[in-house]
């Protein structure tokens, strides 16, 4: 990613290394990399937060220290504040989801977008937040809202990276098989009808047909794979030796 291809991570006068660190990590893992730093209480570098970075120490090498939020934000031209709790400020309250969207479509138009975060005490000041043009919120346990920096850093990447990305939401690992196809399962069902016609079990004739039917449409229903397929023909055959030589 580039500076245009996704938002500044701006961390307003964080108080521990380490809590930077984790933030640091966060960002990377959903593939974010430009932190701003506003006023560090430890001075800064800190290195307390190299340990806890875990893979991500390259931003905090390249991270920009600013003196106060509205020189972090000078270059950019929507600014986002994360806030767990009212400020009596009139501005549009986002979920991060929408927050995120709306992020998404400013970069895609080349402008430049940050999102601030508070301090691990309190969060950020009215000040802070008068500087933003909208506020995240999330959805949070109101009898304990209080969010940690790093979990808030990466609830805001990860729906970042949804909505810049192309996320696959679902998928089925397949190991060594692969989807049965029409011809297999085709086979599968005849078999299962030959085999329970001879044990009589379509019965009585006249709802043999309703039945097969039915049966058919309890396959269809069934995402097998070819193993799958490979070891129903093998238990329906196991079952007719047993009942061969039981008799």
């Amino acid at each position: 990613m580039t500076n245009l291809t996704q938002p500044a991570i701006v961390l307003v006068r964080p108080q521990m290394g380490e809590n930077i660190g984790a933030a640091a990590r966060a960002m990377w893992n959903f593939g974010l990399d430009r932190m701003r730093i506003v006023a560090p209480r430890d001075g800064w570098p800190n290195p307390a937060s190299v340990a806890m970075a875990s893979g991500a120490g390259r931003l905090l090498d390249e991270a920009q220290l600013y003196d106060d939020v509205a020189g972090s934000v000078a270059d950019c031209t929507y600014v986002l504040a994360t806030t767990a709790r009212a400020r009596g400020l009139t501005k549009p309250v986002l979920s991060p989801e929408r927050a995120m969207i709306t992020a998404a479509e400013k970069i895609v138009q080349g402008e430049k977008v940050a999102v601030l975060f508070g301090p691990e005490r309190a969060g950020l000041e009215n000040e802070d937040v008068a500087q933003a043009n909208a506020i995240i919120t999330v959805p949070v346990n109101p009898e304990f809202f209080s969010l940690n920096l790093a979990q808030c850093v990466l609830l805001v990447a990860y729906e970042y990276r949804r909505q810049a990305t192309e996320i696959v939401h679902e998928v089925t690992e397949l190991g060594k098989t692969s989807w049965a196809e029409g011809a297999e399962m085709e086979a599968l069902a005849r078999h299962y009808e030959d085999r329970l016609d001879q044990a009589g079990f379509f019965y009585p004739p006249e709802k043999a047909d309703g039945m097969k039917v039915n049966l058919r449409n309890l396959w269809s229903r069934m995402p097998l794979t070819r193993a799958d397929v490979q070891m129903l023909h093998g238990i329906l055959r196991q079952m007719v030796r047993w009942k061969e030589r039981g008799e």
